[in-house]
């Protein structure tokens, strides 16, 4: 193992995953940089997910602890304040990292100290780990470096959460992950970027990211809650409410025709001045499509 290079942390909170949580430990373990340090904290799963996890401890002899829930982003608090590595790596316990993910991150950064997270692009896999149709994917997404701007306004592609690689300094000066806002990836690009750092994401694959029905993603409500707590934080921003309401509008297209007593709860949320397209084929979708499963 070579000192020259730089230690990696990569840290896996695991909740409930027993069926994938054995595939996500293994693809870390299969990395080809060879400096990688991996910690799983197990947050109160209910399942066999730490008899599946133990079982690899003893084999591959990672760090791993057991304890109540606490939530994602205090668990990642707790696991980097333990880490050693210069990049933290928070990884999914549903997800998949592709072999040359890290060598390649930790190449890129090399000499780039104002780059505070490098990320990649995602293969999505099913629940069963099957690859969906090419149409669906989004694999050839460009190269394209983001600032507080480019993240706050959504002017280019979000940074993919599982192919994320964090700056140690970055992430310690702006004060870690936020315990009371559990969405991580959003307000710590957020809050790296706004401390002046940029993120750069390569047009790479890096990970599988697997879609399922206990993805958090599917939680409109949860989701809604923690994006505007997010945005909240930058309140300041002169385009603070043409990012509320656009969020808002997107999120009541999208729920319109899956759940309408939500839909009408956002709906009230959007003052007239903010309707746009998406806010009148909401209501179309809202009053007039036959209800959808989410």
């Amino acid at each position: 193992m070579s000192q020259q290079q730089p230690l990696v942390s990569v840290i896996i909170a695991s909740y409930n995953h027993g069926p994938y949580i054995e595939q996500s430990i293994l693809s870390v373990l299969g990395q080809t940089y060879p400096n990688i340090e991996l910690l799983v904290v197990d947050d109160g799963s209910k399942d066999d997910s730490v008899e599946r996890i133990l079982s690899l401890q003893a084999e591959h002899g990672f760090d791993f602890q057991v304890q109540q829930n606490q939530g994602l982003t205090a668990t990642l608090n707790g696991a980097v304040a333990r880490a050693k590595g210069s990049l933290i790596a928070p990884f999914g316990s549903d997800d998949i990292m592709l072999p040359e993910r890290i060598a390649t991150q930790v190449a890129y950064m090399a000499d780039k100290p104002r780059v505070g997270i490098c990320a990649g692009n995602i293969e999505l896999i099913d629940g069963e780990g099957k690859p969906y149709p090419a149409k669906k994917q989004h694999l050839d997404v460009p190269f394209r470096s983001l600032d507080f701007d480019d993240m706050f306004m959504d002017r280019k592609p979000f940074p993919p959460a599982p192919t994320m690689l964090i700056r140690r300094e970055a992430l310690e000066e702006v004060g870690g992950f936020d315990p009371l806002i559990p969405l991580e990836d959003l307000l710590i690009q957020l809050k790296i970027t706004a401390a002046g750092y940029t993120i750069d994401a390569l047009g790479v694959v890096m990970a599988r990211y697997r879609q399922h029905g206990s993805n958090t993603y599917k939680n409109h409500r949860y989701m809604i809650q923690n994006i505007l707590k997010s945005y909240a934080l930058f309140s300041d921003h002169p385009a603070y409410d043409q990012v509320r309401y656009r969020f808002l509008n997107s999120m009541f297209l999208k729920t319109a025709n899956r759940d309408r007593v939500l839909a009408r709860e956002i709906l009230k949320q959007i003052p007239l001045q903010f309707w746009g397209r998406k806010t009148l084929r909401g209501l179309a979708r809202l009053y007039l499509a036959p209800l959808r499963s989410s």
